[in-house]
């Protein structure tokens, strides 16, 4: 009998996931398990909403070789339109929301136009729309915050689906968050299970048995750890059903179909994409318009969450975004990255945000931190590369 062919875990893709459980460790000791409570990891799905959302769009720019400067003047430029419209002019919330996302496309469009049609660098284009749409906004707001919004809007960003309460300890226990937690694991499994059945079928490689165990128990202990303090707290965020739909939409584009493959293709090497009949200012067009229209729905959420809207919001929002897809393994030079290491790198620098702060490191301290590891990220793919080369 022939024996199945094995192969060692690749731990360069799983290296940012394993960085993350040790960063969240460190801060655990330094905190003395502060950043471990339900109240803690409830707030950091809370504060990095935003990160996720807008770290999404933000790959497919990265793909490209290239960046969208101009996100966090969008965030809020959208949430003070929205804000407006619902405070002042008396709207219902949803025209509110619409009006939103109308907002971030049309910037989005507006980008996407100078870049695909006139072949104006991105960066110079963005830069432009992060100015423009600061000013915009300041003169919008009249330099003022505009709140508070209603109780069902406000909801979008701080509330929680409906919760199954049940005893737990000392307290109580979301029943919910624990069918959730089942459902996550049952599929996690599924897919592997799938995965090894595709590898026979077609003669691959399976990974080493015991590292397949050990790989797989290590994300079912993050998810349960997740969903278990989320119950313990007041149940699913809905800003978390937003982000984990999104997240799951777009890592199906950029994974499935011809339109991801194309940006892909398109930061591997765009001349041999034209050639191969790639319409690259249809590709540039959508993936600038698009992070117009995600940039839409962090305005939304961060204003929901705020229960008003400022002229400051989103500021520095596009660095967050920027440096979550360096750190989640995207390749400065476009063509490489996914939607999860943007997610996974968000989530690093939200808990190196989040861990500073419970330490008492000032926010000047974790500025210093922040770029020394976006540094570190963006070194250790080119020094790789060239090795590889």
């Amino acid at each position: 009998m022939e024996k199945k062919k094995t192969v060692n875990l690749d731990l360069k893709q799983y290296g940012m996931v394993g960085a993350l459980i040790i960063i969240f460790f460190l801060f655990y000791f330094l905190s003395h398990g502060a950043n471990a409570t339900p109240t803690n990891i409830n707030n950091l799905v809370m504060q990095n909403g935003y990160v996720v959302i807008l770290a999404t769009g933000m790959l497919f720019c990265v793909l490209t070789g290239n960046v969208d400067l101009g996100v966090g003047s969008v965030v809020a430029l959208s949430g003070a339109v929205s804000a407006l419209l619902v405070v002042d002019k008396g709207m219902p919330i949803i025209v509110g929301i619409i009006a939103a996302l109308v907002v971030g496309l049309l910037v989005g469009v507006f980008a996407g136009f100078f870049i695909s049609m006139l072949d104006i660098p991105p960066f110079v284009v963005t830069l432009a729309t992060m100015l423009m749409g600061r000013g915009l906004t300041y003169t919008i707001a009249q330099a003022r915050t505009i709140g508070p919004l209603p109780e069902g809007y406000s909801k979008l960003g701080a509330g929680f689906l409906p919760t199954v309460k049940i005893p737990f300890g000392d307290g109580t226990l979301d029943l919910v968050c624990v069918v959730i937690a089942v459902i996550a694991s049952v599929l996690i499994i599924l897919s592997e299970l799938n995965t090894i059945k595709t590898n026979n079928k077609y003669g691959f490689a399976n990974v080493v048995t015991w590292q397949l165990i050990v790989k797989n128990v290590i994300i079912l202990a993050i998810a349960w750890f997740f969903f278990m303090s989320l119950g313990r707290y007041n149940g699913i965020p809905i800003q978390l059903v937003i982000m984990a739909a999104l997240v799951g939409i777009y890592h199906f584009i950029a994974s499935k179909t011809v339109a991801g493959r194309q940006v892909y293709a398109l930061g591997g090497n765009a001349k041999a994409a034209r050639l191969s009949g790639i319409n690259t200012k249809k590709v540039f067009f959508w993936v600038y318009a698009n992070m117009g229209l995600l940039a839409g729905v962090a305005g939304i959420v961060l204003t929901a969450r705020n229960a008003s809207a400022t002229p400051k919001a989103g500021d520095g929002f596009e660095l967050d975004a920027i440096g979550s897809c360096y750190i989640g393994g995207a390749a400065a030079a476009g063509g490489v990255g996914t939607i999860i290491g943007a997610v996974v790198g968000a989530l690093v620098m939200g808990v190196l945000n989040n861990g500073m702060s419970l330490i008492g490191w000032s926010t000047d301290i974790q500025k210093v931190v922040k770029g020394l590891v976006l540094l570190g990220a963006v070194t250790l793919d080119i020094v790789t590369k060239k090795k590889k080369g």
